[in-house]
């Protein structure tokens, strides 16, 4: 099997400009190929993980990887996928952030002996001349074609900054250079990006006379179509600081029913047929799906030793087995009592469960707060140090836990 049949058969593959060729370069090679990242953020988020995930994928296969990070394209902001503008990042935030990304994608990729490259975007884009760039990229981009595409016309309704409008042209340019710098041939990324993907297809083939290609990939999403990667805690990252391993191994092994085999199959490298044997199990059994899922991809970001300890953790929380050492915990401490009590809103809050005290109130008003399996109904139910005297489990809804202990 062909690299671009393993991405087939596991689902990734959304379009490809032009699909005969671009499986010949995949399934021949070796091919230069570029995504790009954007660094809005200080940490890679689950969304990042599956770009990487295939990087990997065509890596193994003997091409080359091109990592390309936005220090230019990050000075304007992505419209896609956007009901308003992002917000602007300082050129310092800008660069913390590149090299945090940098740091977590050579977990995955290896960029030894030139196997795979790694650029920043600012490189070219920040000393254009812009009235240069105007005749020699903007001439050939038309209005009437961008404002069709469907990145466009969703913010049309609210309004589209002349910054925003420009961030096609940019990452067309993006690919462009790479094309004559490094001869990148292909470039990838998730399906919101098809447009942009176009616009550097053919500025490339305007501005030169030849072809390359573009392709993109299904995005991860629930069964309902909405973007995965989120929690009522916000968004699930790769960094452990921001993410604790343990509550990124709970994200996996939580996942829909419907939902746990695809995600075995787009985001971890086991075997196809080995998947397949998964793919008839219902009911608790599906259990054992969900668990080799939250494992590999707990590996995979934080290390075969976090794997384990994630694990081990939730064997011994749902009996079967295992040490609750790893469970997220808190300590708490002789200030942390008044009177020698805390109620359960105050140690709600303390836990991180709660942002605060109101919203612990209405976490209890539903129903989704208990206590050693002991389901909280009063907001003024109290605690004294002699309970935590041994672990305390405070669990909130159906599927986040953690471990309160006192001090030493």
């Amino acid at each position: 099997m062909g690299v671009y049949e393993e991405l087939t058969a596991r689902g990734l593959i959304a379009q490809t400009t032009d699909e005969e060729k671009v499986r010949e370069l995949v399934n021949g090679g070796p091919v230069t190929f570029y995504i790009g990242f954007d660094p809005t953020a200080d940490s890679l988020h689950v969304g990042h993980f599956l770009q990487m995930v295939i990087m990997a994928h065509m890596q193994r296969a003997g091409h080359r990887p091109v990592a390309v990070l936005g220090g230019g394209t990050g000075m304007v902001g992505d419209p896609t996928g956007r009901t308003d503008m992002r917000q602007m990042l300082t050129p310092e935030a800008i660069r913390h952030n590149i090299a945090q990304f940098k740091k977590q994608m050579e977990r995955f990729i290896d960029f030894s002996d030139g196997k795979a490259l790694m650029v920043n975007n600012a490189d070219w884009l920040l000393s254009l001349n812009y009235v240069d760039f105007l005749r020699e990229v903007g001439v050939h981009f038309s209005i009437n074609r961008m404002l069709t595409f469907e990145c466009f016309k969703t913010r049309m309704e609210r309004g589209l900054s002349f910054l925003e409008f420009n961030y096609m042209l940019m990452q067309s340019y993006d690919f462009y250079r790479l094309f004559t710098d490094y001869g990148c041939k292909i470039e990838f990324g998730g399906d919101d990006q098809w447009a942009n993907i176009i616009g550097g297809v053919e500025l490339i083939r305007k501005k030169t006379g030849n072809d390359a290609y573009g392709m993109t990939f299904q995005l991860l999403t629930t069964s309902d179509g909405k973007k995965m990667g989120k929690t009522q805690g916000g968004a699930v990252w790769l960094d452990p600081e921001k993410t604790s391993p343990y509550d990124f191994y709970q994200y996996w092994r939580n996942v829909e029913d419907s939902n746990v085999i695809r995600l075995l199959k787009m985001i971890t490298f086991v075997p196809l047929d080995e998947i397949e044997t998964f793919s008839d199990l219902e009911g608790s059994e599906l259990n054992r799906a969900k668990e080799r899922l939250a494992y590999e991809v707990t590996k995979q970001v934080h290390g075969k030793e976090e794997a384990d300890k994630a694990q081990e953790a939730t064997h011994a929380l749902f009996g079967t087995g295992g040490s609750n050492a790893n469970m997220p915990a808190t300590a708490l401490s002789e200030s942390d009592f008044h009177d020698g009590q805390i109620t359960i809103l105050e140690l709600l809050v303390r836990c991180g469960l709660a942002p605060s005290r109101g919203e612990a109130r209405r976490l209890i008003e539903q129903g989704g707060v208990s206590v050693n399996d002991r389901k909280i109904t009063s907001f003024s139910q109290t605690f004294a140090p002699a309970d935590f005297q041994t672990d305390y489990i405070v669990r909130k809804g159906k599927k986040v836990f953690h471990k309160v202990t006192l001090e030493n």
